[in-house]
């Protein structure tokens, strides 16, 4: 029996609940076999897919992985669809995602299901929707489960004539140490003193999450490019720039280019490995499917609280019309020149 580390028993404790969904689109109908089949071959082999949670009452109670055996025809779903009753796919496979992520899992049993639907949307001739309760990431690491976590760095030997590197890595470390400062105090400013804009969406003590509504709109790969090279950015920063925007009334109606400011941090990191250059020959030289090449488009998905925020689609909507008039201001100016994509910049 090995222990949560804190943060999975966050996600495991009462009145706490997160789990990630899912959703693959398949350009055939399902086989539920062969996916049962290659479940047994991948995720089973993972611990935490053959463990559940169990509260050991010899340690106070703390969260531990008990393994377990699985039978994974137990996680794996088809639901019966009377086909005659649905007139919009995509609203049912809509509704049935937010059904899922809205239903507590069973935590007698390993935290992770698998469904399958045989049903032709306007992107997938079927689909299977996943959910993965949060605390699976619990311990996951590379190939060596022993190994401390490690980060993309390149050693250097030192040699004699290296004394300048020597005095550059030194500056680096006095820098890093000097913005570390900087930031814990800015912390401690904002914890004692300074508060957050109060706006519509700021929770309030006692809040809990409310019916999530799980909605996706598939939007123009290229246009997302277009912004992020002529304004010399990330891709998340594109979309943390659209969803600041999309939130001042001003931004989302007309708003110059220079009044625009997109900001916010990288959610995303990719670092290299054996797989980094067939994912990038993949995006550089493009992967066809029977709609068309994927790699033009982008798919953004959000999970609203519809207590909060009741129309979703609007929100969406109002999302891509930020992207929009961020485009048009862009191309007015002049200022666009485009360039080739690169993965290693996501």
């Amino acid at each position: 029996m090995e222990p949560l580390i804190p943060v999975s028993r966050l996600f495991v404790s009462p009145g706490f609940y997160g789990v990630i969904v899912f959703t693959l689109g398949f350009k055939t109908r399902c086989n539920s076999s062969a996916i049962v089949e290659g479940i047994k071959n991948t995720w089973i082999k993972l611990p935490r897919f053959s463990s559940k949670v169990v509260m050991d009452d010899k340690k106070n109670g703390e969260a531990v992985w008990v393994p377990v055996s699985v039978r994974v025809e137990d996680h794996v779903f088809v639901p019966e669809i009377d086909h005659s009753n649905i007139t919009i796919p995509d609203q049912f496979i809509e509704d049935y995602t937010s059904n899922i992520a809205n239903t507590p899992m069973d935590m007698s049993t390993p935290l992770w299901e698998f469904h399958v639907l045989n049903i032709k949307t306007s992107n997938a001739e079927s689909l299977g929707i996943g959910k993965f309760h949060h605390s699976l990431g619990d311990g996951i690491k590379i190939s060596d489960p022993n190994a401390l976590p490690t980060t993309a760095t390149t050693r250097k030997q030192v040699g004699p004539n290296n004394n300048w590197w020597l005095v550059a890595r030194f500056w680096f470390m006095i820098r890093v140490i000097f913005t570390t400062f900087i930031e814990l105090f800015k912390s401690l400013l904002t914890l004692c003193y300074m508060r957050d804009t109060k706006t519509p969406l700021m929770g309030k003590p006692g809040d809990r999450n409310g019916p999530r509504k799980i909605i996706h709109r598939i939007i123009s790969f290229d246009d997302v490019k277009f912004v992020k090279n002529t304004m010399k950015m990330k891709v998340n920063d594109v979309f943390l720039g659209i969803t600041q925007a999309d939130q001042d009334p001003v931004t989302t109606k007309k708003r110059s280019l220079e009044e625009t400011r997109l900001r916010g941090t990288i959610a995303v990191n990719l670092r290299p490995d054996t797989k980094i250059k067939d994912l990038a020959d993949m995006m550089t030289k493009g992967s066809k499917c029977r709609w068309g090449n994927f790699i033009d488009k982008i798919i953004i998905n959000l999970a609203v609280d519809t207590t909060v925020i009741p129309d979703p689609h609007q929100l969406c909507d109002d999302l891509i019309e930020s992207l929009d008039i961020i485009k048009l201001s862009l191309m007015e100016k002049g200022l666009y020149k485009m360039e080739v994509f690169d993965v290693h910049t996501i």
